[in-house]
This record gives C-alpha cells, sequence and structure tokens, in this order.
C-alpha cells in the first residue's frame, strides 16, 4: 500500500503541470467578390453562394479569414452561418464600403476580448489609406480571442495583400509582424490570408526570415491533403500554372496537425480560390 501511495504521489506533480492543448481548424478562404461579370461565366455570387457557406459548415472550420467579402456576402453569410460571429470592416470607409478581410468564428467556442483593423500603409490607423506603391486601400482586420475552454488567449490577423505594389506588400509584412507583437506579445498569433504572391516572393521571405519569424502551416505540416495550389480562376487556369497565393502563417509555438486545399471539382467550384485549412495546436 506504502508503495502505490508513494508512486501516486510521484504521479502528482506531472498531472498538476500539464496543461491543456487548444485545438483549431483554422482557414483562409478568397470567396471572390460579388462581380457580375461573373455570371456570365457561369460563376456568379448567387450561384456560388450556398456551396460557400456548406464548405465551412462541412468541414467543421472553427476559424476562418475571408477575404473579398463585400456587404451584401457578408449578410448572407452571417444569416447561413448562424453559429458563427464575425469582425471586420469595409476596407472604403472603415463601415460598410469596399471588401471586408472578416474573420467568421465559433461564438461559443471563443471570446473575443479585443479587435480592430489597420490599413496596409504608413498610415495604419487611417480609413480608407493607401500605401506605398500599392494600387488601392488594402485592410488587414484582427481579434484577440480567449478559448472559453482553456482560457488560452491568442490572435488572429487576416489580410489581403495588394496585387500591385512590391514595396507595399513586403511593408505589409513587416507591419503585420508589428501589430502581432504590440497587442499579444509572444501569446500565439495566426495570421491568414491573399497574399498575392508565391512562396518565391520577397514580401513572404519577410514573413518567414524576420526576427520575430512566422511559419508557413503548409511547409512545416507533417501531412498535407489536396492539391498544392490556391489559385485556380474559377477552374479554367492551366493546372501547371496555378499557383499557392494563400497561406496561413503561425507563430512559433504553435503545433500542425495537418493541412488541406481541396480539389476544385468542375461543375461545382466555389470561388476562384481554393479555400485552405490547417489543424492546429498550442
Amino acid at each position: 500500500m506504502k508503495k502505490i501511495i508513494f508512486i501516486l504521489l510521484m504521479l502528482m506533480p506531472i498531472v498538476a503541470t500539464t496543461k491543456p492543448k487548444v485545438n483549431v481548424r483554422w482557414c483562409t478562404f478568397n470567396i471572390r467578390y460579388n462581380n457580375p461579370d461573373d455570371v456570365k461565366v457561369g460563376f456568379g455570387w448567387e450561384d456560388r453562394k450556398q456551396r460557400v457557406a456548406q464548405y465551412i459548415l462541412d468541414n467543421d472550420i472553427d476559424i476562418v479569414g475571408m477575404q473579398e467579402v463585400l456587404n451584401d456576402q457578408l449578410t448572407y453569410l452571417q444569416s447561413s452561418l448562424k453559429e458563427y460571429s464575425y469582425i471586420g470592416v469595409g476596407r472604403t470607409d472603415g463601415n460598410t464600403e469596399g471588401e471586408y478581410s472578416c474573420i467568421f468564428y465559433k461564438k461559443d467556442k471563443y471570446e473575443v476580448l479585443d479587435q480592430g483593423n489597420f490599413w496596409l500603409s504608413e498610415t495604419p490607423d487611417k480609413v480608407g489609406s493607401i500605401g506605398w506603391d500599392a494600387a488601392i486601400e488594402r485592410i488587414a482586420s484582427w481579434g484577440k480571442f480567449r478559448d472559453k475552454k482553456t482560457g488560452k488567449i491568442f490572435m488572429a490577423v487576416n489580410t489581403h495583400f495588394d496585387h500591385v505594389g512590391v514595396e507595399a506588400r513586403k511593408q505589409s509584412a513587416l507591419l503585420i509582424i508589428k501589430k502581432i507583437r504590440e497587442i499579444v506579445g509572444t501569446r500565439p498569433a495566426v495570421v491568414t490570408g491573399d497574399f498575392n504572391i508565391t512562396d518565391q516572393n520577397e514580401a513572404y521571405k519577410t514573413m518567414v526570415t524576420n526576427k520575430f519569424v512566422l511559419k508557413d502551416a503548409f511547409k512545416i505540416s507533417p501531412s498535407h491533403g489536396g492539391v498544392r495550389y490556391t489559385c485556380n480562376g474559377f477552374g479554367r487556369t492551366p493546372v501547371a500554372k496555378r499557383e499557392k497565393i494563400d497561406f496561413i502563417f503561425v507563430t512559433p509555438k504553435i503545433n500542425v496537425i495537418r493541412t488541406v486545399t481541396p480539389l476544385d471539382v468542375a461543375n461545382h467550384i466555389i470561388s476562384d480560390h481554393n479555400p485552405h485549412w490547417a489543424d492546429l495546436e498550442f
């Protein structure tokens, strides 16, 4: 009996110091803005919207950073994703005008402690500001979350980099890193987005080689399912020319279990970008 008690006492400190993990299925998804010209080629929002919402539900996504979301699309997603709340604003006026880079999250699992938006420019607090050599205004929306089950605090950032400005993309990467350090320090943080670059671009390298390093979940994942590109052009771009320009970046203490980028299937196209998600643990 004494031997059993001794063994139990030895095990108690181990049990006491074991910290519960947060497991999150995290997605980045450019849903394609509601462009009337898409109707002419059979990929209008009205034809796709149910598939967009259903993909998130069917795959039990916990948090999803979306890009190119216009206000009418946001309204539909709110009504269809009843388990979720969102944060984010339109990039043109800081309210409802222009594309959102919004973040939808399961409201029963996560509490928003703080949230905000900043523009990818030299004046990030100025609504609608255009930075460096960018062609148009660009925004990043962020949330500081608490996992309700474990109490752990973490950060989500979602963005859409400029499609023209080389310097703008590099400086945007540095700005996002700066904001993470200011808001949550060394706590876990995840950055999602359509970055309009491949992994060979200088802005990508800025993200993954900075002193405050972010890691590409796809690159460090031990397992990946599906295709290795995200930009499919509504299935019309030749497969050999399709590129991965949507990323999930994580801070070093986050463990990536697997990543998935589903195959785009003819007659069932969701968007001109494939959603890309990762199972994360921290």
